[in-house]
């Protein structure tokens, strides 16, 4: 889990929290917020991992020395059976697959588009996130999609290539469509 920051088009900082499962890359749970803090961390845990408990495929919670990060989310995060990890200090590369989803939500996503408020943010990181699991795919999970998609085969001749707009158009995603 880890935090990055948005700045919108007044200046404000937006903060996006999220918990990303690194078997498949997928982002378990974000949320945006203004005034990031432990009871808010503590609060989205529990909206992620809904009755206390983890999925069991999860057995460690992985998160950076931030202020945020304090001993009641670790009391929270041992509560629901997963042991808290920290990284090491200036060490981002511990957590490498976060660092990695931030950096593609920042080149895919908001280094193209000015965030105008925190409800912007929302419905465009939703779209985004949609694509991230449904269509983009990575070296980690042997170039599948998080959500793991069937490749499609021609289903006849007549058929042409057809993009479909992901993200508002910033990205696509091609299949088969027959022609009319």
């Amino acid at each position: 889990m880890d935090f990055f920051v948005v700045p919108t088009a007044t200046f404000r900082l937006l903060y996006v929290w999220f918990a990303i499962g690194h078997a498949r890359r997928q982002v378990l749970h974000w949320s945006v917020t203004e005034f990031p803090s432990a009871p808010s961390v503590v609060q989205q845990l529990r909206e992620a991992f809904s009755f206390n408990v983890a999925p069991s495929c999860l057995k460690y919670l992985l998160f950076d020395r931030d202020s945020v990060f304090s001993a009641e989310v670790i009391r929270t995060v041992a509560s629901m059976a997963l042991r808290p990890k920290r990284t090491s200090y200036r060490s981002p590369w511990q957590n490498g697959i976060a660092e990695r989803l931030v950096g593609s939500a920042r080149r895919e996503l908001l280094d193209h588009v000015i965030v105008l408020h925190e409800e912007h943010l929302r419905r465009l990181l939703s779209e985004y996130w949609a694509y991230y699991h449904e269509d983009r795919t990575h070296l980690g999970v042997d170039k599948d999609a998080p959500a793991s998609r069937p490749v499609e085969q021609r289903p006849s001749a007549l058929a042409a290539i057809h993009a479909r707009r992901r993200v508002g158009g910033l990205h696509h995603r091609y299949g088969w469509r027959l022609a009319a």
